[in-house]
């Protein structure tokens, strides 16, 4: 059992012109990375799902041999999308050591306010997992009963009307076809982009 406090490794990634904020709980440990970069797990089916999406190819972003993914063009394509990237999350500890939000305890939150103060362009926001969609919604005092998978609620912050989106889990342990995972991210995208 694991009592070391870890700090997010990774900068938050917010165009000033992103439409669609991704906020996840935590990056896993570094031990599971493929590169240094949001969902770096190569087993973490996020860039494969945007590949589906926009290029209609789950491998447009994979680096097969040498087993990562294509860092320079996920970056290239999120600013082109107008996607800004960071997690709920700024310090955790793992009790149990892996990365599965239920193993998770959050030690501070990041600031969801001054994200969303940063992003003036913002429409909606997709809490992945979870985690992270309890602790937006446990924030923001959104409700989501009765929210089903690909469903939006609409939220006011600060005078201005967003939506947040209710995604499937990237992770392969959530139990779904990377192809039907993409079918929910992609009417999401065409809805907010």
């Amino acid at each position: 059992m694991s009592e070391e406090i870890e700090t997010h490794p990774f900068e938050p990634w917010l165009p000033k012109d992103a439409r669609l904020l991704m906020l996840g709980t935590f990056p896993p440990a570094p031990k599971r990375w493929c590169m240094e970069w949001y969902y770096p797990n190569f087993q973490n089916d996020m860039w494969r799902i945007m590949g589906l999406c926009f290029y209609g190819n789950k491998d447009e972003f994979v680096l097969q041999e040498q087993k990562t993914f294509d860092l320079p063009r996920i970056q290239a394509m999120l600013k082109a999308r107008h996607i800004a990237i960071f997690d709920t999350a700024l310090r955790i500890r793992r009790p149990t050591g892996t990365a599965a939000d239920k193993d998770l305890d959050i030690v501070e939150r990041a600031d969801l306010d001054g994200m969303l103060r940063s992003l003036p362009e913002l429409r909606g926001v997709l809490a992945a997992g979870q985690l992270a969609t309890t602790v937006f919604t446990e924030h923001y005092g959104i409700s989501t009963k009765g929210m089903k998978m690909g469903d939006h609620v609409p939220f006011t912050f600060e005078g201005r009307e967003l939506r947040l989106y209710r995604m499937p889990s990237s992770s392969r342990a959530y139990p779904l076809k990377v192809e039907k995972k993409a079918e929910y991210y992609k009417r999401m995208f065409e809805e907010i982009l």
